[in-house]
């Protein structure tokens, strides 16, 4: 499973492990991602007090970077080690390196030890994951989320408006299932569970839209 997110391709047309292709898909280009942190992170998480957060599939940063940059003390995951790598760099250029802990993890089979006030899993989307995986490294997430904490999901609910035809053949998940697959015991609240209209540029920089959930569940204290 991939601990990065907001990359689509084709399932059926590479056969390379997990982590090799997250590494190659970093080393094609210096930068991959704009920096900025998610809009629906920073919707959801501006106003809540800074603690502990582990950012799953934390790519280049841009999140922890953020969160960092308000307090908050960070775990972020990736099984690229070059999306670590080049995180780490930019938490250093931005003067929050020591607030940062950078971890190589496979969500399909281990996460950082420990609870956190805030479990993020923005885009958690892999074309090299099997079916249902990225349901039960979500189940999982539940278990790292402390007494009071929030898990905060984000979700691709649909192509961008300007994508006519797409590449392949790929369902989104609905609101309702994100959440149904959560398989919430007692003890939980849904918060959120909406979808929302992303502003996203076509790759000529041409304005478009793209549909997106949020589901932000709360453990009770």
């Amino acid at each position: 499973m991939t601990s990065t997110h907001r990359h689509e391709s084709d399932p059926d047309q590479d056969t390379r492990s997990t982590a090799q292709f997250w590494d190659d898909f970093y080393a094609e280009k210096d930068t991959v991602w704009s920096g900025k942190p998610n809009a629906l992170l920073v919707r959801q998480v501006a106003d809540l007090p800074p603690g502990t957060v582990l950012d799953l599939g934390c790519g280049e940063g841009g999140d922890a970077i953020w969160l960092a940059q308000r307090g908050w003390r960070v775990t972020a995951v990736d099984v690229s080690d070059v999306a670590l790598r080049r995180g780490a760099a930019h938490a250093k250029e931005a003067g929050v390196a020591d607030a940062i802990d950078w971890q190589r993890h496979d969500l399909a089979t281990s996460l950082p030890e420990g609870t956190f006030d805030l479990v993020s899993a923005q885009f958690l989307h892999s074309p090299v994951a099997e079916e249902g995986e990225r349901e039960t490294v979500l189940r999982r997430a539940l278990s790292a989320v402390a007494p009071g904490g929030i898990l905060l999901i984000g979700s691709h609910a649909g192509w961008p408006s300007w994508v006519e035809s797409p590449p392949f053949d790929h369902r989104f998940p609905t609101v309702r299932e994100v959440v149904d697959a959560l398989e919430l015991p007692d003890g939980w609240t849904v918060d959120v569970a909406e979808v929302v209209e992303t502003e996203l540029p076509d790759p000529e920089g041409r304005p478009g839209r793209r549909p997106d959930s949020v589901v932000r569940v709360r453990r009770d204290a």
